[in-house]
């Protein structure tokens, strides 16, 4: 997969596929290439931690790809025609188009600010509605789909191996499925392929009834479209696995058509132990949180933990790593000069290499990233401190080399809030603290005082 090659070792990706229940070694359509197609956001309202974590996984498994010597094309959906856009639509009589572009540019907004990397293609759905309508009426003919009252459904029972991603018989999704109030369904597991419009809605033409496709039809055809048959891996969060990513899958087997070669799915964010979810009420605003803590924090945070495991966002684990961020800045204008001349530690990064290799175990390269750091702050080794520098690149932790001066009436502040630290005046130094932060700046306690950086 024109591995990078450290003295004879060739190191090989080892990758956990949702459809083959297993860690198995990761083999692309062509030598050196890699196709991802990820599930990208429904532009309704801000992003929320859960997508943050979802961008970050993303992101690290294109990074790590390319730093292994990929040519990695990455395509990601804007799903810009959804019941949640026409209720808040409705709800502030606005026309949804203004919703969805007000959204996608806080989306990406917010990206940047967390050093995602953009995709190099961004599909829209309402681009793809005539193809989508081909797709349907194709599945009308033969049989696989049929019509009601509110639109066209796909007959899940027509479908071979329906069920491999969920991890069940036809038999046992159909027992657990939900039951729904429309009678027209042949089965309840059966999914809308496209909804007819109703009075006030936004609509397509098609034969079946003017109306708009449905979720798990948009993916299917514009992943198909850009990245061909048998494209590599599709990525998403463990929540899509079933039924969307199921049923875009279907899709594909209906059309005879080979579909994703590996299903990448993460873990779920927690608050207080529990799974974020809208039932919930407890969704986080990504934007929020940048606005309180460096953003490179939350990637930090994100990157010690598995990405198939469930992660817990807290404040005191953003401090912790705000804290971890100001050490390897720190050590990023140590070594930037003397790591640009040399030349990587090989046996640094074939450990990284080795931790990565095993699905991505992000703890074990961390672990390896601190060790060079602490090895290469002993003993100057200048090519210890390179491959440190490497391996932030590669994950995708952008450090500060380069110390931004801070205004004098900033330090001014932070020189105010030691005062107040000394005089045991702790309240004092919070509202200190806060005013920092609320000026855009990171706070850390050092041995020598306060310390503060532009954020």
């Amino acid at each position: 997969m024109g591995a990078r090659r450290f003295g004879s070792l060739a190191r090989v990706l080892h990758l956990y596929d949702t459809a083959r229940r297993s860690v198995a070694p990761f083999e692309p359509r062509e030598d050196g290439k890699v196709s991802i197609y990820a599930c990208g956001p429904t532009v309704y309202g801000p992003p929320h931690l859960g997508h943050g974590r979802n961008q970050v996984t993303y992101d690290l498994l294109r990074r790590y790809l390319t730093w292994a010597g990929n040519d990695v094309t990455f395509v990601s959906n804007i799903t810009d025609i959804d019941d949640k856009i026409i209720e808040r639509a409705n709800a502030e009589e606005r026309p949804w188009e203004d919703i969805t572009a007000k959204c996608e540019r806080v989306w990406f907004d917010a990206m940047d600010r967390l050093g995602i990397m953009r995709p190099q293609k961004t599909p829209h759905a309402t681009e793809y509605v005539d193809e989508m309508v081909a797709l349907i009426e194709g599945f009308i003919v033969d049989d696989v789909a049929y019509e009601t009252s509110d639109g066209v459904y796909l007959d899940v029972s027509k479908v071979d191996g329906y069920g491999l991603l969920a991890h069940g018989s036809l038999e046992d999704l159909r027992s657990g499925a939900r039951v729904e109030a429309n009678e027209e369904k042949r089965s309840p597991l059966d999914f809308a392929l496209w909804k007819k419009a109703k009075p006030g809605e936004p609509a397509w033409p098609a034969s079946f009834g003017d109306g708009r496709p449905g979720w798990h039809t948009e993916c299917v055809v514009m992943s198909i479209d850009l990245l061909g048959e048998g494209f590599d891996i599709h990525a998403g969060g463990s929540d899509l696995q079933f039924p969307h990513h199921e049923n875009e899958r279907a899709q594909a087997v209906a059309q005879h058509k080979s579909f994703a070669n590996w299903w990448f799915h993460h873990g779920m964010v927690e608050i207080d132990g529990e799974k974020m979810s809208k039932s919930l009420g407890n969704v986080k605003n990504l934007l929020d949180l940048m606005e309180v803590f460096d953003p490179r924090a939350f990637r930090l945070l994100i990157l010690q933990a598995h990405y198939r495991s469930p992660i817990d966002i807290a404040e005191d684990s953003m401090r912790s790593n705000e804290a971890a961020l100001a050490r390897l800045d720190t050590f990023a204008r140590t070594f930037a000069t003397d790591a640009a001349d040399a030349t990587s530690d090989a046996t640094v990064l074939d450990r990284f290499r080795r931790a990565m290799d095993d699905d991505l175990d992000t703890p074990a390269a961390m672990a390896t990233l601190f060790d060079a750091v602490r090895d290469a702050n002993k003993t100057g080794d200048a090519s210890v401190a390179a491959a440190a520098l490497e391996i932030a690149d590669a994950l995708g932790i952008e450090l500060a080399a380069d110390a931004a001066e801070v205004p004098p009436e900033i330090a001014e502040k932070a020189a105010a809030r030691d005062r107040a630290r000394a005089a045991k005046d702790f309240a004092e130094a919070d509202r200190l603290r806060d005013e920092l932060v609320a000026a855009g700046y990171v706070v850390e306690d050092s041995a020598s005082g306060t310390a503060v950086r532009a954020r």
